[in-house]
């Protein structure tokens, strides 16, 4: 059995089913997606790529299903939807993902269309496999779904270890190997066995302590919003199809957008670091509840009002608001006293870390660094904002 050298995990062997799988275009294009997109203009050294973390997944997959008993069919679909796990993600990955949502009606995570024919399906079934199914351990589906995307994944314990060390940040670290380790099937739920409290506490903290620092700097948070909405013009503004944008890696991305007239700026900024600033950067006690939960035809409406207030170009205007505050992973089960329960009834870090969150959460509005005054001022009474409070 072949080997490739990890920078995270020493050596991951490497079955016939995923050389035969790495080889393929849809696998080696991740190569070209950052793991950690925007946020890279933060932390120099986080230009880890998707490919790498897939690779990851695989082999943390391979090794809960060892731990779990799971042989034969069963694991080696599971290895196959643990590697394929992220072929949906479009470039810039997570920043782009909003606008292929809206264009092509699916999350990322939605891969039958890809997995239905073509290269991929042809090497799932000279293995075996039945590409549906593969598909459905992707979405998380069913039992063993649970270890690709459910809230002990496989996918989250590499991310989290992986972004911490490429980033230097060492909040992330996380002890995996218990993790997986203690993982268990109760009743069909994927659980933590008994005397595990404390590893889910870990993780959670690890995730909250990572957004704070990592995943919602603002500058990765300014960076992004300002290319989700240059992606958007460039479907807007050319003949590019939205199934093609979601196919492209984020070198081609860049370059579509220096070459469209009507993105060719927001390139520029990119590629330069020269990014628009924090016209307004306020806390959740500040903002209507109706600003805090709009939905994206929302949100570009407070984009034209408050350019129209302030006198400014439409696309000088950026709101970024991440929505209410939450913390899906609360809801991991652990055996305590024999019962499965959830981690948010069995530790009172929960609620601590839900009040971290909810006081680290920020609503942003960017700008242009010499427009920052006046769409400041607009911003507060377009949206009603109250920093009284």
């Amino acid at each position: 059995m072949e080997a490739i050298k990890d920078s995270v995990h020493d050596h991951i062997p490497v079955c016939d089913l995923a050389r035969d799988l790495v080889d393929l275009p849809a696998l080696q294009r991740l190569r070209h997606v950052k793991q950690l997109s925007t946020v890279r203009l933060v932390y120099p050294s986080a230009n880890h790529t998707r490919f790498e973390h897939s690779l990851g997944v695989y082999h943390l997959a391979r090794e809960a299903c060892d731990s779990l008993g799971i042989e034969a069919h069963r694991a080696k679909a599971v290895r196959a939807a643990a590697l394929l796990h992220d072929v949906g993600h479009g470039p810039y990955g997570h920043q782009t993902e909003g606008i292929i949502e809206r264009r092509l009606g699916r999350h990322h995570d939605d891969v039958d269309d890809l997995l239905a024919d073509g290269p991929i399906a042809d090497v799932l079934e000279s293995h075996g496999l039945d590409p549906g199914e593969v598909a459905d351990l992707v979405a998380g589906e069913g039992k063993l779904g649970q270890l690709v995307a459910g809230e002990l994944d496989v996918d989250r314990m590499d991310y989290l270890v992986r972004d911490a060390h490429h980033t230097g940040v060492p909040y992330g670290t996380i002890d995996h190997s218990r993790l997986l380790a203690a993982l268990r099937f109760r009743d069909g739920e994927l659980v933590l066995s008994s005397g595990n409290v404390h590893t889910a506490e870990s993780t959670l903290v690890a995730r909250a302590l990572m957004n704070a620092t990592v995943y919602r700097h603002h500058v990765s948070r300014i960076a992004g919003a300002m290319l989700e909405r240059a992606g958007e013009r460039l479907l807007d503004s050319t003949d590019l199809d939205a199934e093609a944008f979601a196919r492209m890696t984020d070198d081609r991305l860049l370059g579509a957008l220096r070459d469209c007239e009507a993105t060719a700026d927001t390139a520029r900024r990119l590629e330069r670091r020269d990014l628009y600033k924090r016209a307004v950067w306020t806390d959740l006690g500040s903002v209507p509840e109706s600003v805090v939960t709009a939905d994206h035809a929302s949100v570009r409406a407070f984009e034209r009002d408050i350019a129209d207030a302030a006198g400014v170009a439409p696309e000088q205007v950026l709101v970024d608001t991440p929505g209410e505050p939450g913390m899906p992973e609360s809801s991991t089960r652990v055996v305590v006293d024999g019962e499965v329960r959830r981690l948010a009834d069995e530790s009172p870090l929960v609620e601590g870390l839900r009040a971290a969150g909810r006081a680290q959460w920020r609503l942003g509005v960017y700008a242009p660094e010499e427009r920052v005054p006046e769409v400041g001022a607009a911003a507060e009474r377009v949206l009603g904002l109250d920093f009284d409070e």
